[in-house]
This record gives structure tokens, C-alpha cells and sequence, in this order.
């Protein structure tokens, strides 16, 4: 889910390939979890493990993918559990990732209420029919043109909301 709500990635696909190597005494194999390719061009091979779940036999996993991915000039990432709110905020947020939830002329009204940090229900009602902006305005929140921070509470109505471009 945050890899697709990552503007810095223009595709990904889940256990992309396998990789082998010898450990010194037998062959050895891992999928990572997921191939990214970043809108540079960069490749990201990720592996999602919870930290407290890593035993010696997957650190030695992820050192060979590290190893491998810098072979080859791609990134390699670690990543752990997600934090409980942030995954709440971008999985509600992808409810609205469909373009359906666009409109030109609300999206343009919540651009100019929201050039300037407002909260979220204040900013809503000022950009008309709150029912018929709050999809827009969390369509343009997962598109990021509007913006909020995600990571320290649930999106409610007094949660800051600004223009990508002016913060």
C-alpha cells in the first residue's frame, strides 16, 4: 500500500525472483518480497520482516540481497511493521485513489482553500457541499497535491491540511 502511495515509485510487483548463493556450507535461497522501480529508474528490492521476527538465518538473507542489489546498483530496503496510525491514515486514503473521485471544479476550490495550512472539516466547508468535496479533497490527499501529516494522528477534522507545494 505505501509503496503505491510513494510518488517516487512508478511500479512495483511482489516476489519478483529468486536469489541463490552458497553459504559457505550449502545453497541457499530467498524471495524478497517486493521489486520496485523508482521514477529514476532506480531499482528498490524490499523484504518486510518485523524486527523482532529476524532470526540469523534471514539477516544472512537480507545481507545477500544487500549485497547482490549494490552488485547491481539497486537500493535494498529493510522495512519493519508500519506504524499503527500511518497505516491507518494511507489505508483510508486509498479508498479514494480512483480517479472517479476527482472533480475539476472541487479539486480546484480545495487547491485555493487549502494554499495556506486550514483544518481538514474547516477547509472542506469552505470549498462548498462537504459531502461533495471530502472524496476530492482524499483523492488529493493520496495523489499528495494536499497534504497532511499522517504519521502522528488519525485524520479527523481538525487535522492540518495544506498544498503539497506550500509547506
Amino acid at each position: 500500500m505505501l509503496l503505491d502511495f510513494d510518488r517516487t515509485i512508478a511500479a512495483f510487483s511482489s516476489q519478483p525472483f529468486w536469489l541463490s548463493w552458497h553459504d559457505g556450507r550449502r545453497l541457499r535461497r530467498h524471495a524478497p518480497d517486493y521489486f520496485a522501480r523508482r521514477v529514476d529508474g532506480v531499482g528498490v528490492v524490499i523484504d518486510v520482516r518485523a524486527d523482532d521476527r529476524i532470526e540469523d538465518r534471514d539477516r544472512e538473507a537480507f545481507e545477500a540481497t544487500e549485497s547482490a542489489c549494490r552488485s547491481v546498483g539497486w537500493e535494498f530496503r529493510r522495512v519493519g511493521t508500519l506504524p499503527a496510525v500511518l497505516a491507518a491514515n494511507v489505508r483510508w486514503l486509498a479508498r479514494y485513489r480512483h480517479p472517479r473521485c476527482r472533480n475539476e471544479d472541487a479539486a480546484d476550490a480545495l487547491s485555493a482553500v487549502f494554499a495556506r495550512p486550514t483544518p481538514l472539516m474547516e477547509g472542506a466547508a469552505r470549498a462548498g457541499d462537504t459531502l461533495g468535496v471530502l472524496p476530492v479533497l482524499f483523492h488529493l490527499m493520496w495523489e499528495q497535491v494536499l497534504r497532511a501529516d499522517l504519521s502522528q494522528q488519525l485524520l479527523g477534522p481538525g487535522s492540518v491540511v495544506w498544498s503539497g507545494a506550500s509547506r
